[in-house]
């Protein structure tokens, strides 16, 4: 009888281990899963704010960067200066981009998926790069219509 009393005291013991481990890694698993949403809905309004779709950003955001990125290049020679702001445009329309898909899937995947950084990248690159030649292309067939920016009459 002593010994069934001694097994069923260990069992107990051994349970309430088991409870008081597990207890700690749910609000651990919690707290991981809190901050991801949170890292992810960060870079997903940042991509937002620096990506081609926000159609108010580039007087706040993308046109300061560019001009930035245009000058620290213009030091070097003066004639990078609407060169490499252009440049720097493209960039932070691509960063943007990219902000977004990295956001987007920290925010809206459930399960926990290994990542492949590479492949995102050259996905996130090559969406980019086609968005620009579609808008040049509808530029060019006079489908969208652009500011005349240097008028010379």
């Amino acid at each position: 009888m002593e010994s069934v009393q001694e097994v069923s005291q260990e069992l107990s013991s051994a349970g309430k281990a088991q409870l008081e481990q597990l207890q700690p890694a749910v609000p651990q698993e919690l707290k991981k899963g809190i901050l991801k949403k949170l890292r992810g809905g960060f870079f997903l309004v940042l991509g937002y704010l620096l990506s081609p779709l926000c159609w108010w950003n580039d007087l706040l955001f993308n046109l300061p960067i560019a001009y930035f990125f245009g000058y620290i290049c213009s030091l070097l020679s003066p004639q990078l200066l609407l060169p490499c702001s252009i440049i720097g445009y493209w960039l932070s329309n691509i960063i943007g981009i990219l902000l977004m898909q990295f956001g987007s899937a920290d925010v809206f995947q459930n399960q926990a998926k290994e990542r492949n950084l590479k492949k995102e990248l050259l996905t996130g690159l090559v969406s980019s790069t086609v968005y620009t030649l579609v808008i040049m292309v509808l530029i060019q067939l006079k489908i969208l219509d652009t500011p005349v920016l240097f008028f010379n009459g």
